[in-house]
């Protein structure tokens, strides 16, 4: 029996799509706690990315990363990947925040709210710091495991063989190794000029396609 509960009508914008762990599409006013059938919290997510700006960002990731004794760069990579600084992304997953954190990973790590940047990052950094913890500071695993779970990367004593998961942790380890500082968005980067290639048809009629025009 499916046993349906209204609660208070609440704005348009503060409504928020959610996909459960039986694949069912969900609209609530904040996130459930995981299927735990507790109800809908009374939280709502920040408005706009927008009000909150780049150096507060900054700041939280500082203060977090330090109490925590992880590289801020990491955290920055991470949010760079999960989220690109939107602090109201929510994944097709149910994935939220800043640093793309689902209801039960949320719960573990005492977000209550994970639209609120200050408990996001909070929350995210001491995820990442128990999975650098668990893994010996190994930073590829502790990133595959960020987006697989820990179980996913013990049970194959390495990068889980999901391409979602081995993508997330390339694009990740590139921002972290790269030369972009910390607390700026990544811009794309530059794609190549594009070689000119040239068609032709030889005597025998055979046809060639070649990058250079010496024909």
């Amino acid at each position: 029996m499916l046993i349906c509960a209204w609660v208070a009508p609440v704005q348009a914008e503060s409504i928020v799509a959610m996909v459960d762990e039986h694949g069912h599409t969900i609209y609530v006013n904040a996130p459930s706690d995981g299927g735990s059938g507790k109800g809908v919290h009374s939280f709502r997510p920040v408005r706009s990315p927008s009000a909150l700006p780049q150096a507060e960002v900054n700041r939280l990731v500082e203060l977090a990363a330090t109490s925590k004794q992880v590289d801020p760069k990491l955290v920055h990579s991470i949010i760079q990947v999960e989220s690109g600084y939107d602090p109201n992304a929510v994944s097709r997953k149910g994935a939220m925040g800043l640093m793309q954190l689902v209801p039960g990973t949320a719960k573990r790590f005492g977000v209550e709210n994970p639209f609120d940047p200050v408990q996001n990052i909070h929350g995210g950094v001491s995820y990442l710091k128990y999975l650098l913890d668990m893994f010996s500071g190994d930073v590829t695993l502790s990133l595959a495991a960020y987006n697989a779970g820990e179980n996913s990367v013990l049970r194959t004593g390495g990068v889980p063989a999901f391409r979602e998961t081995q993508d997330y942790v390339r694009k990740v380890n590139y921002l972290y190794g790269s030369e972009i500082p910390a607390g700026q968005p990544a811009q794309k980067l530059e794609a190549p000029p594009k070689a000119e290639i040239y068609r032709y048809v030889d005597e025998q009629g055979i046809v060639h396609f070649t990058n250079g025009q010496d024909f």
